[in-house]
């Protein structure tokens, strides 16, 4: 590639893998270099002889900002249900309004995709992800001082609101820095920020505590301050006019066969990105209120207009609502009802008991999960010469589902019959792997079967998914206290096993032809959409 950041090893191998020479003909203007994959699989999206575009930037500056999307993510919540169970006494609240008060961040993180995604799409990533820190920041600073319970339940869907952007916008980031081939890997690693960042939370303000129940939200405010300084020193914008950059720059795109559907481009007679003067990425005002230019954007309103037209496409509103309903809320119904199952406990030995949780997302993420749902990906395809599917990634949702379901069983029969701590803690360690295995081939599914509408699909993803968290904990209460741990948890296993995994099967059978049937969404990413 030309006009690289960082200078290209000189072994025949480049940045994106190993590098071809191509006669382009003369009406491209000779030849240039060619990168395609180690596995030799085409590259999607096609990248630029351009130092500015995303996709060439060196690893290290892409995981850098990768890092920063997963600390916003992770630091959406404050320590949960222990936390709010620490301030009841001075609100005068009951454990179901305790339970509301872990719900309602997850509202906020609900509704805010619906408000930001369009912005992100006009205005760029990096500002959206400033001024959302801004606001979960100020929250946080609400939260730690309330006055009374409207005010804390108001902070904390302000909280989630102002956070909801590591959600929808994050993955937008992961898409304009990875490759489609990396993203199983890197969407493993932005969905263990999901997942982390309601465990660690809890493990930290147990000993918070023994400051004041005030202090896990000033903890919060801290890191969110850290994050806005990181976010403005480190974090460029990564929206990137693509189409209109490959009309105009040598691209990976060598003949017809090789394009997408929709990077239709023609190759002009331009080889220097420099010839070009379109401000991009690092070439933007340091915090830019224009539109991103070179590019068509959606209307502020259409991501809400998309989300409603979303249903139209089964693949996605099937995979979703059963991933959401039958399988990821329980995670809520142990986050909120772990402090009365272990109700002798102090705050600190209760938050500790969330590193069970946390080991389990954790080894899940490092061997069960990302990666190796890309080198399954990897391996069937090049038994099909090189032909991906989406339901390739669906593989290991059997497996996740059974661990989760058996997660769920142990813990509440260990819960009532008094188990060792321990039988706890491996019932948690079971029961996050599954949730972070699924949470990833799920997202990775759904964007894989419509990668340029990936900001829709992620969309209607997360409101779903913070939708699900923020219903759990209104009825998870007071089915447990009719119920029993034991029947309540049983219950969620078996419909998590049952349900979920019957409707997997269909979709790894049939998802394809409904696919097809739907059609294709009719709309594009931004970058994708040239003015």
């Amino acid at each position: 590639m030309a006009d690289l950041s960082e200078k290209e090893p000189d072994n025949g191998k480049g940045q994106h893998g190993v590098q071809e020479k191509v006669d382009m003909g003369p009406e491209v203007g000779g030849s240039y270099v060619l990168d395609v994959s180690k596995d030799n699989l085409k590259l999607h999206p096609q990248p630029t002889a351009d130092s500015r575009d995303p996709l060439n930037w060196s690893t290290f500056k892409k995981h850098t900002i990768l890092g920063i999307v997963m600390f916003k993510y992770a630091a959406r919540r404050p320590p949960n249900g222990l936390q709010e169970v620490l301030i009841s006494t001075e609100l005068g609240i009951t454990y179901s309004q305790v339970n509301w008060t872990v719900a309602i961040p997850a509202l906020g993180l609900a509704v805010g995709p619906l408000f930001w995604s369009s912005l992100a799409d006009i205005y760029g990533r990096r500002i959206i992800f400033v001024i959302g820190t801004i606001i979960s920041f100020a929250a946080t600073v609400g939260a730690a001082k309330p006055g009374n319970y409207g005010g804390y339940m108001a902070a904390r869907f302000f909280q989630g609101f102002g956070v909801s952007p590591g959600a929808t916008v994050g993955m937008a980031v992961v898409g304009d820095l990875f490759f489609e081939h990396q993203r199983g890997q890197k969407l493993g690693l932005w969905v263990l920020a999901i997942d982390s960042g309601l465990l660690v939370g809890p493990i930290l303000g147990g000993f918070m505590d023994l400051v004041s129940s005030a202090w896990i939200q000033w903890f919060t405010a801290i890191l969110f301050a850290a994050l806005l300084v990181l976010e403005l020193a480190f974090m460029p914008e990564t929206l990137y006019p693509r189409n209109y950059m490959l009309a105009r720059l040598p691209s990976s795109a060598p003949s017809d066969h090789s394009k997408t559907d929709i990077e239709k481009f023609s190759h002009a007679s331009e080889s220097n990105a420099s010839d070009i003067d379109l401000p991009r990425t690092t070439s933007l005002l340091f915090l830019n209120f224009r539109p991103v230019p070179g590019m068509r954007h959606p209307k502020p309103w259409d991501s809400v207009w998309r989300f409603i037209l979303t249903f139209k496409y089964p693949i996605v509103v099937i995979g979703t609502l059963t991933y959401c309903f039958t399988w990821y809320w329980w995670i809520l119904s142990i986050i909120t009802m772990l402090p009365a199952a272990y109700p002798t406990y102090k705050p600190q030995i209760q938050g500790l008991l969330f590193l069970g949780l946390l080991l389990g997302t954790l080894f899940s993420e490092v061997l069960c999960s990302g990666a190796l749902s890309d080198s399954i990906v990897a391996k069937l395809a090049a038994k099909e010469h090189g032909l991906r599917v989406p339901e390739m990634r669906l593989w290991l949702a059997y497996p996740a589902a059974l661990l989760s379901a058996i997660g769920l069983i142990v813990w509440g029969i260990s819960v009532d019959k008094a188990y060792h701590w321990m039988v706890g803690q491996i019932a948690f360690f079971l029961f996050a792997a599954g949730i972070q295995m699924g949470n990833t081939i799920i997202t990775s599914y759904v964007v894989d079967s419509y990668p340029l509408q990936s900001m829709s699909v992620i969309t209607f993803y997360s409101v779903f998914l913070n939708l699900s968290a923020f219903i759990d904990p209104f009825f998870i209460a007071p089915w447990q206290a009719k119920s029993g741990f034991t029947l309540s948890f049983a219950a969620q296993g078996i419909i998590t096993f049952f349900a979920a995994v019957p409707v997997i099967a269909a979709l790894h059978k049939w998802g394809p032809a409904i696919r097809h049937k739907s059609g294709e969404m009719g709309w594009l990413n931004p970058e994708y959409d040239s003015l």
